[in-house]
């Protein structure tokens, strides 16, 4: 009995003919050591359908397809002997072609076959030249001529025909037109059914899905260089191997110069012109074969171009280069004592330059562990159908789209503005085919661009150090002017206190009721209104006076605190005080809500990381803070980079521990003035 939730019925109705129902595919698939779309070009069009009749014939007709004419390994001597005997068969298989220079003829492999040597036509290889660069799967007609033969050498098997297995042709315009019949949610759980995953399944939250998603990016974006490094068994190089024709999986150690960039001999374009993907699986083995082979690939994946002596001049090419591995250490122990590309084969692990060329670092070590309950058992598209729907999408770019919304702050160079626009064109290409789109799906977009590409910038600061130094990304609202910084999850790791410039109106303090420690955020929300106060998070009536006492101060103060546009009757102003850790909030936080609301009226970031101890009087005196070093090591200990304190704690300073000195700036202020210059994130 098939039971078909709501987006099964909507892909019948709209994509009858290009979707397959994926557990069929699965169901072929065990045993037999074909790729999915090989599967799918084969199931396609017979099982496109609801009827459980049909799709039980259907599946018959493709089992019976494979028993006569898939070739599986171990059958190879069978299959030899069915083609002499038989003079001629059909087969499916995949091909590779080389070049014999000392004969100047090319000769056919045939994998599964196990057929060596085979006679293939200059005109054949012309027509499908991929097969000079790692083979394609195919359809494929067999002679057998008992006097064929190369000098006193009998080359029997005669390559006659080849179908590869992709669609002959392809137009796009159903995907485009019929987006607009599904959601947002509907959409993203359909490209991930396609790629053979359950959406709807236990631990795939939406941040997982996107990061699914985003194994996608370097099929519909040219020259799109991509990291995955991470735990065993998350499926990091499954769309590369099984998902499309277009990309080529490379093993460790087996990238050379002849068969990644150009032949030497013969001048032929090597895989990066002539694969949409290139993956080197197991990129923490060896990668390259030759040393010589790294300064052309920093070339290539700066400019998607390359020269080589002897080649002619500059050869540029279209493909997009993956490198996937595995960390086997907890990500925690990975920061603490080296860098997240340490798992890279040693010829590009500390090699900045190489390094600051991938665009898109993906955590890894985020993916879920697949078990059979991850994989769907739902229709998604064909992957035929959808690995030319992919292939089509790079004709289009969206590179520039972001600008219409926002701007990107300054700590973004050249080299990391390319990667995020092309980041945010590949999940609008992705998820927004017909070019429909909110301001809000390319702010998603963008957050993750930038988190992605700091990622990389991240790890060339640990590495090359302060060539690298501004790692505060963020973007501007161009409509609000308001800035956003993007930190990264695994930064944070156990602290509280985020590491990136703090938004308008939030900081951070610790309190002592003598005997107990708080950690407390304070965050300070400014609208329109009438000069009011409202405070939220604390019932403890000292706490509270603390608030009012240094609100009522800088409404006293406000001709030489602020200016006449920024004036408090203009605005009402909420403090929402939230206890982190320890016990209850205690009194002598009014130098952290000074600043959170100075920061919030003129919507001014504060430094990452920030902390302030202390209070303001009603009068502007500073307040000495009580119980400072367990305090200042509180704030250390959870993230605080840097802890504003009052003057009158300068000779407590040698009471400190020295870990916590020099993990923690700690400056000192005696006004308001100062403390507003020491806090405030200068641009």
């Amino acid at each position: 009995m098939i039971v078909l939730d709501d987006l099964d019925n909507k892909l019948l109705e709209h994509f009858r003919g290009f979707v397959v129902k994926k557990d069929l595919v699965r169901s072929l698939k065990v045993g037999a050591n074909v790729p999915v779309f090989v599967l799918e070009f084969l199931i396609a069009n017979s099982c496109s359908t609801d009827d459980e009749e049909k799709i039980k014939q259907g599946m018959e007709n493709v089992k019976s397809i494979l028993s006569k004419h898939y070739v599986n390994p171990e059958e190879s001597n069978l299959i030899q002997s069915r083609i002499r005997e038989k003079g001629s068969y059909k087969i499916i298989d995949r091909i590779s072609v080389k070049l014999d220079t000392k004969k100047d003829v090319y000769w056919a492999d045939l994998q599964n076959s196990n057929i060596r040597d085979g006679v293939i036509s200059d005109a054949m290889v012309s027509a499908h030249d991929k097969m000079l660069m790692g083979g394609i799967w195919a359809i494929i007609d067999i002679e057998y001529d008992a006097y064929s033969k190369e000098g006193a050498t009998l080359h029997p098997f005669l390559i006659k025909d080849i179908k590869p297995i992709q669609l002959s042709s392809f137009d796009n315009s159903r995907l485009i037109s019929k987006r607009k019949e599904f959601s947002k949610s509907e959409w993203l759980n359909l490209l991930l059914r396609s790629c053979g995953y359950e959406p709807e399944s236990e631990g795939m939250t939406h941040r997982v899905k996107m990061l699914l998603l985003s194994r996608l990016l370097p099929m519909v974006e040219a020259n799109f260089n991509f990291v995955e490094l991470g735990p065993r068994s998350t499926g990091k190089s499954f769309v590369y191997k099984e998902l499309t024709p277009y990309a080529v999986l490379i093993s460790g150690g087996q990238g050379t110069i002849a068969k990644l960039f150009v032949h030497g001999s013969t001048g032929k374009v090597g895989a990066v012109g002539q694969w949409d993907a290139i993956c080197f699986d197991e990129a923490t083995d060896k990668i390259f074969k030759e040393r010589d082979a790294v300064p052309l690939m920093k070339d290539y994946m700066e400019s998607g171009s390359f020269s080589r002596a002897g080649a002619g001049g500059e050869i540029t090419g279209v493909a997009s280069i993956i490198l996937n591995g595995n960390i086997n250490q907890p990500i925690e122990t990975v920061l603490q004592t080296s860098h997240l590309f340490s798992a890279l084969s040693d010829e590009v692990n500390n090699d900045t330059a190489f390094l600051d060329r991938i665009h898109f670092y993906l955590p890894g070590w985020e993916m879920i562990k697949f078990s059979p309950d991850n994989f769907t058992d739902n229709f998604g598209f064909s992957t035929d159908y959808f690995s030319e729907c992919l292939k089509s999408f790079r004709k289009s770019t969206y590179t520039d789209t972001l600008e219409d919304y926002f701007t990107l702050g300054s700590h973004l160079k050249q080299r990391d503005t390319k990667p995020v626009k092309k980041t945010v064109s590949g999940f609008i290409k992705l998820m927004h085919p017909d070019g429909d789109f909110t301001k809000e799906d390319v702010r998603e977009y963008l957050e993750l661009a930038i988190e992605m590409r700091r990622r990389v910038k991240e790890q060339l600061k640990r590495i090359g150090g302060m060539e690298f130094w501004d790692t505060n990304f963020s973007y501007i609202d161009k409509e609000t002017q308001d800035e956003h910084y993007i930190g990264l999850p695994e930064e944070k790791g156990s602290h509280l206190i985020e590491n990136t410039p703090l938004q308008p109106g939030v900081c951070y303090t610790s309190t002592s009721d003598g005997d107990n420690l708080a950690l407390v955020r304070i965050e300070v929300v400014i609208t329109s209104g009438s000069g009011k106060l409202n405070i939220t998070g604390v019932s403890n009536n000292p706490v509270k006076e603390n608030i009012k006492n240094t609100f009522l101060y800088i409404k006293a103060n406000e001709k030489t605190i602020l200016d006449e546009q920024h004036s408090l009757k203009n605005f009402d102003v909420s403090v929402q005080v939230t206890t982190l850790l320890g016990s209850n909030v205690s009194s002598g936080i009014g130098s952290a809500v000074y600043i959170a609301i100075i920061s919030s009226i003129y919507k001014k970031n504060l430094k990452p990381g920030l902390a302030v101890l202390g209070n303001i009087s009603v009068g502007g005196a500073v307040e000495r803070a009580i119980n400072f070093t367990d305090k200042i090591t509180m704030l250390s200990e959870n993230g605080a980079k840097t802890v504003i304190v009052p003057m009158d704690n300068l000779n407590e300073i040698p009471n400190v521990p020295a870990t916590v000195l020099g993990n923690t700036d700690v400056p000192f202020y005696s006004n308001n003035q100062m403390l507003m210059q020491k806090g405030i994130l200068v641009d």
